[in-house]
This record gives C-alpha cells, sequence and structure tokens, in this order.
C-alpha cells in the first residue's frame, strides 16, 4: 500500500532545539522563523515543557540520553540532528536515538524546510507501522482466543468445523465480532472452571 505524502502547513509550528548557544543555533532559528515557526532554544536540558513541540532539533555531538525524556526510539515529535562529527561513536549513537532527519553542521540557508518535512513524513510512517504492528499482535492473540474457543465447544461432541459454525453463529446472535464472541466462550469456560475448582 503507497501512502499518499501531503506537505503539512508550518506556520505557527513550534520547534524546540537542544543545542548550547553557538551560531549554528543562530542560523537554525532563522530560517524557521521564516518557514512561520515559534522557536524555544534549550541547553543543557530538555524541559518537560517542550514535549509539547512539534519538531526538536538536536545536537549530536553533545547530545546523551539524560537530556531526553523518553527512551530511544520513543520521542514523541518528529526529530532532526543536527550533525558535525561524523565519528563512529556519534553515528552510533545517532541511529539508536532514531531521528527521523538530519542536517549536517554547520547550518546554511537551506535543508531546514525539507528536513522538517522529511521528519514529519518519517515520523508519522514509522507511528503507522507501530499501531499496525500492534493491531497484528492484537489480532494474533484473539486467534489464539478464536482456536481457543472452537476446542472448548468441540470438546462438547461436536466437530471442528461445525463448532467454528456454531462460534459464528453465537457472534451473529449475540451482535458482536467473531473474536469477541470466542473471548466470551473462553471467559465462560474459565468462569466455570473457577466455580468447580
Amino acid at each position: 500500500m503507497t501512502r499518499r505524502l501531503q506537505i503539512p502547513d508550518l506556520g505557527g509550528a513550534r520547534a524546540a532545539i537542544l543545542h548550547r548557544p553557538h551560531a549554528t543555533v543562530v542560523a537554525l532559528t532563522r530560517q524557521l522563523e521564516a518557514i512561520g515557526l515559534h522557536i524555544e532554544a534549550h541547553w543543557p536540558e530538555l524541559p518537560a515543557a517542550a514535549r509539547g513541540a512539534d519538531y526538536l532539533f538536536l545536537d549530536v555531538d553533545t547530545a546523551h540520553e539524560d537530556q531526553f525524556p523518553w527512551a530511544p526510539g520513543q520521542a514523541p515529535m518528529p526529530t532532526v540532528a543536527l550533525v558535525g562529527s561524523e565519528a563512529p561513536g556519534r553515528i552510533e549513537w545517532l541511529m539508536n536515538f532514531g531521528a527521523d532527519a538530519q542536517i549536517l553542521k554547520p547550518v546554511g540557508t537551506g535543508g531546514v524546510y525539507s528536513a522538517l518535512l522529511i521528519a514529519r513524513a518519517t515520523f508519522d510512517a514509522r507511528a503507522e507501522m507501530a499501531d499496525r504492528i500492534d493491531s497484528l499482535r492484537r489480532r494474533l492473540g484473539q486467534r489464539q482466543t478464536v482456536v481457543r474457543a472452537v476446542a472448548l465447544l468441540a470438546a462438547r461432541g461436536k466437530t471442528e468445523d461445525a463448532a467454528y459454525d456454531q462460534l459464528r453463529g453465537m457472534a451473529m446472535a449475540w451482535r458482536v465480532s467473531f473474536e469477541d464472541a470466542a473471548e466470551r466462550i473462553v471467559a465462560l469456560a474459565q468462569a466455570q472452571e473457577a466455580d468447580h475448582g
């Protein structure tokens, strides 16, 4: 399935910059304000209020995990890495952090707009993928419940096909999904076991 990407309206968005006072911050701020973003610069820590920002720019050369109130790869907003050093340790840290886009330092007169768009698209795609994975995990768990419910119904002297049909009929009669009906059957069986146990 192909996702159609849309250019977001960036006017009025908030960007937090986690970088020591430097010419990089001045150049970045100038570009972000020209695009229409509101800027908050922070150093050495990112305050909790910055979690409400729409974007985060961070200095990869000096950043460390203790500066962020979330685990690596769990940023609540799109992140743009400001990369000056290509030292292997810093690049490894960046990859583990999971930035959505990057800009090489020194920041010049271009590149910020495209980094914002790429960061937003990457962040949204990652969030969509995480939702899909969670949905598949839930469905897998529900399938195991369906198998168990069919086995419970089949244990009453029915074939598996007949038990499956009975479960489908129960779902329609109860006006619930097939999986919800299976959960009811399993829960009822567990309650009966507890009563007789």
